[in-house]
């Protein structure tokens, strides 16, 4: 009797255990397909959930293509990283030697880092970019590296700079000074949320105008030339770029209701079409506020408790089965993801048939993963709750000598 009692309820685990592991649990969350109708005028574009790092919508995503001062973004995430405001940055002859467009800086005076990073920023000098770089990094050689060093860092498997002001530039092994619209988009996402600088590149992006002199005594004024700024609600920071090899190209970033959108452009346009790229933001800055909202969907599945093979029981009777309850290990707060109505997170567990004595507290014998578009977003291991020993001499022992006692 013992044995058929304790043979219908390993099946029961098992068929228990079996259906966890083959279980699919799919949040049905609904909008329209994603386009296929939306025409930009861009060579490569990015709509990214600047939170996420994903992708909601990308035209030639992963082309690798030059990006002008969109390089800019990271010169000046760098300079806020590793120098500080007040620093004293002097001018060499060869940053006062770079082409317009300039501040028109002189070999030998000095400014406020700060001043410089406006003048990056707002105006897209190159002979700042210049100055800065050879400033944080000793020459734009080793300021170069550091970029590349960072992007690296960021997750941009497909980004080499070579100048820290988007100038075309080529090295000898022909290797170009390039990116692609999803590597813009995640080093801008990282500019304005991951950044220990956030704030101050923030400030500085937004500002509208800044006047100040060089330490030397010559006065300037800078400008934005963001314009979209003031194109769209929620607008709260960018960067433009031209030359002659990348044609126009944009990252900006922008806020609604929690929701915080990176768009990156490249080639968009040459002249005279300086105004696609605002046109071409507007649009995937409108199509993610229509059709991406936040939704919780790593929702915790319930645990059944699990039979544990050759455990030593509560009970002390050795024909009882031993089990543990088991726990997801996850985050206190509940996560949300931005998605369409239509997409599906499926959520999977997957654990074995069977567990063994000794098991430990806090063991891991499982895992639950969330997938979305056949990638998994999120993942949380399953673990034990008590420690069970196995089955040994002393354990029988202790049973067959209490049966004696009574």
């Amino acid at each position: 009797m013992f044995a058929n009692k304790k043979s219908h309820h390993r099946i029961t685990i098992v068929i228990l255990c079996f259906s966890l592991f083959i279980s699919s649990y799919i949040l049905p969350l609904s909008a329209e397909e994603p386009p296929t109708d939306i025409t930009l005028y861009a060579q490569a574009a990015v709509l990214m959930d600047a939170t996420s790092g994903r992708v909601l919508y990308g035209k030639n995503a992963d082309e690798i293509l030059a990006m002008a001062s969109t390089t800019k973004i990271m010169t000046c995430i760098l300079a806020l990283e590793h120098g500080e405001l007040e620093d004293e940055v002097v001018v060499s002859a060869y940053a006062a030697g770079m082409p317009k467009v300039k501040l028109n800086m002189r070999a030998g005076e000095t400014y406020r880092l700060e001043d410089l990073l406006y003048s990056l920023m707002l105006e897209s000098h190159n002979d700042t970019a210049v100055a800065i770089a050879e400033h944080i990094g000793g020459s734009t050689e080793g300021f170069a590296i550091m970029m590349n060093q960072k992007a690296k860092e960021i997750g941009c498997e497909d980004t080499f700079f070579i100048t820290p002001s988007g100038l075309d530039a080529e090295t000898k092994s022909g290797k170009k000074h390039a990116t692609t619209a999803r590597d813009l988009a995640a080093i801008m996402s990282y500019c304005i949320l991951d950044s220990p600088k956030k704030d101050d590149f923030l400030r500085i992006t937004a500002t509208e105008n800044h006047q100040f002199s060089s330490l030397d005594g010559r006065n300037f004024a800078v400008s934005n030339h963001n314009s979209f700024l003031n194109m769209m609600d929620g607008a709260f920071s960018g960067k433009t770029g031209f030359t002659s090899r990348a044609g126009y190209c944009y990252v900006g970033a922008l806020e609604q209701d929690d929701r915080i959108y990176v768009v990156a452009l490249l080639a968009c346009g040459w002249p005279n079409h300086k105004t696609y790229k605002w046109s071409d933001t507007r649009k995937l800055m409108e199509y993610g506020l229509e059709n991406y909202f936040y939704r919780d969907v790593f929702t915790l599945p319930e645990m059944s408790a699990m039979t544990v093979e050759d455990g030593s029981t509560k009970s002390g009777r050795p024909y009882d089965e031993a089990y543990v309850d088991l726990i997801i290990v996850s985050e206190d707060d509940a996560e949300r993801r931005l998605l369409r109505e239509d997409e599906k997170v499926s959520t999977q567990i997957e654990l074995p048939e069977s567990l063994s004595a000794p098991i430990i507290a806090g063991q891991q014998v499982g895992k639950v993963s969330y997938h979305l578009d056949g990638e998994m977003i999120k993942e949380y291991p399953i673990v034990t709750n008590i420690a069970i020993d196995k089955i040994d001499y002393r354990f029988i022992f202790a049973y067959v000598l209490d049966l004696f006692c009574i």
